[in-house]
């Protein structure tokens, strides 16, 4: 399985956990990243909340982010007035969220997270969705 592919069935596992939850209701925005507007790759909510998400993968100890990626996430989600998460499952491991603010930067640009970092700064989504 290529890259794409897998982060796609990855944001599907994603869409299909928040549909698991009562009163939760989610979808993958198709093509997120690859057109001029900023689209995050899931949106999610209640009616008490509303999510926008960038999901990533990760096989190693850190996952990056370019700067774009968590400025664009941040525009869609003040345009909705929603909360903006980065969502991250290092291998074998479930998903943890984490806010974009509680990224560090490294290069002045770039982010990242380590699976330290995520374990103590994140939330798990039933963190999340309270």
């Amino acid at each position: 399985m290529n890259r794409k592919a897998k982060g796609t069935s990855a944001e599907r596992d994603l869409v299909h956990k928040f549909w698991s939850l009562p009163g939760w209701v989610a979808c993958r925005v198709a093509g997120s990243g690859s057109m001029r507007y900023p689209s995050p790759d899931i949106i999610a909510g209640n009616y008490k909340k509303c999510l926008v998400i960038e999901c990533k993968t990760c096989k190693g100890e850190v996952q990056y982010l370019n700067n774009q990626q968590v400025k664009d996430l941040l525009i869609f989600a003040d345009k909705l007035k929603a909360e903006p998460w980065i969502s991250v499952k290092f291998g074998g491991q479930d998903w943890f969220f984490v806010h974009p603010s509680n990224l560090k930067q490294t290069n002045g640009e770039n982010y990242a997270i380590n699976k330290e970092e995520l374990s103590i700064l994140g939330k798990t989504l039933e963190e999340l969705i309270k």
